[in-house]
């Protein structure tokens, strides 16, 4: 091999062929396209092809292996890193594939995509979620090991792997990256080992304009096994020591009290003539001098692309056989486990196969009629605290907000090393309870990771005012359908003093036009019962449970229709007293006034429908017979009631209806001085009603 590769014991010649097959693909592949980003792609294929080739425990043909490491390109735009390496690993791209990178139709889009392409995680693409939610992978994998097999000596479990995330210098950059990695810090997670491409280059430029901080010193605050490899040699020349990286990596996995964060210095782009270290390789091809200088650079004819030798693509195929023996060996260790642990072995099953345990449904609390009742975030509190024995699997927690959003079962420890547990939050590395700290962003990311690991179902805490510092999370979780249940309390002006800066104003209308997200927001207690029970039994996408700090009345059920019909979005409530003239919709904290209104209109003739909307996406996922008899077409007098802007309601107004909305921010004072003074009584909902009404000519 040439003097600036130092491979490790037992690569070939094939494997440094193998590497510059890399880099040529990926020049080749986005000057075909015409556009994306070959820089990291080229410079870090001997690490990519360590990972892959040597070091990660995984099987092309099977890569849903449940005793696979887990590999998270948090540099998402450098897609190639991966893709390439799919590619020649086979687990199910071929070489067309990279020749079709970014276009329609592909298995190769700009950023890897967890649910199009096979062998990828999780989708990345907004720097530092990546990392962040692999933050959620490691913690998973030690949640489901002190499910499984908790008394197994560190490394000897079938259930021990690693998590490998490659990330960039803008990745940490964004701040949701520093908030999981001090999460991950605190929580000791040796079983994380992430690899900084420190070539100090972003889009527009070199690093220094911007990112100057000792960053390798900031990881070893954060509590970090902290490494350097230098292929720059201090800047004197570019050596590639993938042996030095090789025997960093294997070192870090003997660390399992910490991290582990690789500084890798390199070059971006190397070893392209003239165009190696310069940003304009970062996101642009690198035009047909470039492409052709790279190719002579490695010794690969400038007049052919996508060139893959066929001794190259058999040796790196390989993998697969290389990956039977391993896994075989990982076999006897498993059915060992199954053999002595048969219930585990039961639970591990049923977890698998996503399904609920016999029983599943008696451990829904009921909630007597009362017309002071409890807020909706206590109710939830107790379903959890029902659920607790009964869903090993379910675990979660909160942002620092534990005691206000009612996160945290009743007598399960905390998930946290020992030497962190305190005397309020007594815990151990197997723990239940989460604790995120004041970090909404990282917590939302994590939530991410620990459901795409795949066997645990999460959740996570916070004011729903404060779900904006997710949003990003959030947003990336419902692109993914990723299982994620966040617990958004403090749902509206009825949190009271705090005044306009914790009142969720527009956050409804706001998550309400994210693809995917479905909101739930109950009525009462037994809503939120049944809102826990269709979230667990759904067990599809992310959803927002919106519950509120202050009481509200618990429905008498004998009066009104069961709370079971929240599952379908929405229900009618209670019907009118003949054929209805108007139609009440109501979610939340605001059904009682639409309840009130709705006897008073009948008390004056007036037969009117009440209907509880609690989630409007899943209502609209409901076939068109179910929403016309919910919301018949006939009936144009209606009068929507939410405590937020009026936006997601029109549709379902049409012409003639009225909204009882907010359509400002909010004040300090208490919630009853605040819904009186905004309007949100049962008179101003009669008062919308009887002008909806008129407009409809009835």
């Amino acid at each position: 091999m040439t003097e600036n590769f130092k491979a490790p014991d037992g690569w070939t010649e094939l494997d440094k062929r193998a590497v510059d097959t890399v880099r040529v693909l990926a020049a080749d592949a986005v000057e075909k396209v015409g556009n994306g980003h070959p820089g990291t792609a080229v410079s870090l294929a001997p690490a990519a092809y360590l990972l892959y080739q040597d070091l990660m425990r995984h099987d092309p043909k099977d890569p849903a292996w449940i005793g696979r490491d887990r590999f998270v390109l948090s540099a998402g735009h450098s897609s190639l890193t991966q893709y390439i390496q799919l590619y020649l690993g086979g687990f199910g791209l071929e070489k067309q594939d990279i020749e079709e990178l970014r276009t329609w139709g592909s298995k190769t889009p700009g950023h890897p995509e967890n649910f199009h392409t096979t062998g990828v995680e999780i989708t990345t693409g907004p720097l530092g979620q990546g990392i962040s939610s692999a933050v959620g992978f490691a913690m998973a994998q030690r949640r489901e090991r002190g499910l499984l097999d908790p008394e197994a000596a560190a490394g000897t479990s079938p259930f021990d792997h690693f998590t490998y995330v490659i990330a960039s210098d803008g990745d940490l950059q964004e701040g949701v990256s520093s908030e999981a990695s001090s999460i991950a810090g605190t929580q000791q997670l040796g079983n994380l080992i992430v690899l900084w491409d420190d070539n100090e280059i972003s889009i527009e430029g070199d690093t220094s304009i911007a990112f100057t901080e000792d960053t390798a010193a900031r990881y070893e605050a954060y509590g970090w096994d902290v490494r350097t490899v230098d292929w720059t040699q201090g800047g004197t020349e570019y050596v590639e020591d993938v042996a030095a990286l090789k025997a960093e990596i294997l070192a870090a996995q003997k660390v399992t009290d910490k991290p582990t964060f690789i500084r890798l210095r390199t070059v971006i782009g190397w070893p392209i003539p003239e165009l190696a270290g310069s940003h304009s390789v970062h996101g642009a091809k690198l035009g047909p001098e470039g492409v052709a200088g790279l190719k002579k650079a490695v010794g690969f004819d400038p007049e052919q692309q996508f060139q893959v030798d066929e001794d190259v693509l058999a040796h790196t195929r390989g993998l697969a056989e290389r990956a039977a023996a391993a896994k075989a060996e990982w076999e006897k260790g498993y059915q060992a486990w199954r053999s002595a642990n048969p219930e585990a072995a039961t639970l591990l099953d049923r977890l698998s196969a996503r399904e609920l345990p016999s029983g599943f449904e008696d451990a829904f609390p009921t909630f007597e009629a009362d017309a002071k009742g409890i807020a909706t975030r206590a109710a939830s509190g107790k379903v959890l605290a029902e659920l607790a024995p009964v869903l090993p699997e379910l675990w979660g927690g909160s942002a620092d907000l534990a005691g206000s959003n009612n996160t945290t079962m009743k007598g399960e420890p905390s998930f946290l090393p020992e030497a962190n547990a305190s005397a309020e939050f007594p815990g151990h590395e197997y723990g239940r309870t989460l604790h995120f700290g004041i970090r909404e962003h990282a917590m939302g990311s994590i939530l991410s990771g620990i459901a795409l690991h795949g066997l645990t179902r999460p959740y996570g805490g916070t004011f729903f005012q404060f779900a904006d510092y997710m949003r990003g999370a959030v947003r990336l979780a419902s692109l993914m359908k990723v299982p994620a249940t966040y617990v958004w309390t403090h749902d509206s002006i009825g949190l009271g003093e705090d005044g306009p800066t914790h009142q969720p104003v527009e956050h409804l209308a706001a998550y309400r036009a994210i693809p995917n997200l479905a909101l739930v927001r109950p009525a009462d207690a037994n809503e939120t019962a049944q809102a826990w029970k269709a979230i667990l039994e759904r067990d599809s996408g992310p959803v927002g449970l919106i519950l509120s700090r202050q009481a509200m009345p618990t429905f008498d059920r004998e009066e009104y229709a069961g709370a079971e019909g929240l599952a379908r979005g929405a229900y009618v409530m209670k019907e009118a007293s003949a054929a209805p003239q108007l139609i009440l919709i109501a979610t939340g904290s605001e059904v009682q006034y639409a309840a009130e209104a709705q006897k008073q209109l009948e008390a004056e003739g007036v037969p009117t429908r009440l209907v509880s909307m609690p989630s409007v996406e899943w209502f609209d996922e409901q076939d068109e017979e179910y929403r016309e008899s919910v919301l018949p077409s006939s009936v144009t007098a209606r009068v929507s009631v939410e405590a937020g802007i009026a936006m997601p309601w029109y549709r379902f107004l049409g012409t003639h209806g009225r909204a009882v909305s907010l359509e400002h921010y909010g004040a300090s004072a208490d919630a009853k001085t605040l819904f009186r003074e905004y309007g949100f009584t049962a008179e101003a909902v009669v008062a919308a009603a009887k002008d909806s009404l008129a407009a409809a000519g009835a």
